[in-house]
């Protein structure tokens, strides 16, 4: 299914089961087929799913411009009005959750009764690295893109055996997946949540927010991401996942899929 953005481009989604609303944001350059595992257990749950394909990804529209942030949290509100959502949970992962973060705090929470951010890259990544960190990053990507997917994949799955672990054909899955996002779309999508300072976003919402975050992140480490994210939140709690990877929506499911259920229990 599909709907319209403003600017004329065209937004996937899937919509499974029925009740109380849970909407999935996925993560940088991924779709929201990464979520099978989480909507599985929802549904089991008698939970509603409804999951976007960020544009320029998955099956949605590859514009050429919209990847600010702005537009992006716009996106997520054009959805969740276009099927007149209450009571939502937003779940979201990595990048997806600046976009929950903007959205929430541009939008308000009229709609909304509490989140869940897995792995988040709030409150402010460049801040943190340094605007340095991001060039060269790019300059790797326009360098050999599928090989950094590639040397990056242990870090974000723990393939190597210091934590959680997955096969070998997930991870090619998932870099078939990314493959398909254009370059500059990857970039711009960086230098939308890379870049912007979501501190004040922060400290706007009113709902409940769970975060949990593997120590072992090495995309978002802990300490840069989800200890002063959870330090703004009003109502935050944080759930640390010992020797959990950037990937935990997969590596540790289950794990996730319980705080998940119980949170909104």
């Amino acid at each position: 299914m599909d709907f319209i953005a403003p600017d004329g481009t065209r937004l996937f989604y899937s919509d499974f089961g029925s009740g109380e609303p849970v909407v999935l944001l996925h993560s940088w350059s991924l779709s929201s087929t990464m979520w099978e595992y989480q909507v599985d257990a929802l549904l089991a749950a008698g939970y509603r799913c409804i999951a976007l394909d960020r544009r320029g990804h998955g099956r949605s529209d590859v514009p050429s411009t919209g990847y600010d942030i702005n537009t992006l949290a716009d996106d997520v509100a054009g959805l969740i009005e276009h099927l007149d959502l209450q009571g939502v949970t937003l779940v979201a992962h990595s990048m997806g959750t600046c976009e929950a973060t903007r959205y929430l705090s541009q939008h308000g929470t009229a709609r909304v009764s509490r989140a869940v951010f897995l792995g988040a890259m709030t409150p402010f990544l460049q801040g943190a690295t340094g605007p340095g960190h991001l060039e060269a990053w790019f300059d790797l990507l326009r360098t050999d893109r599928p090989k950094w997917f590639h040397d990056s994949a242990p870090g974000y799955f723990a393939t190597d055996g210091t934590g959680s672990w997955v096969s070998q054909a997930l991870v090619d899955d998932g870099i078939r997946s990314i493959l398909t996002v254009p370059l500059q779309v990857q970039i711009a999508c960086v230098r939308a949540f890379a870049t912007v300072d979501l501190s004040a976003d922060l400290t706007a919402i009113d709902v409940p927010v769970l975060l949990l975050h593997g120590t072992a992140d090495q995309s978002a480490p802990i300490e840069i991401t989800g200890h002063p994210t959870a330090g703004l939140l009003r109502k935050g709690r944080l759930v640390e996942l010992p020797g959990a990877p950037h990937g935990l929506y997969v590596t540790a499911k289950d794990q996730v899929n319980a705080e998940i259920l119980e949170f909104m229990a």
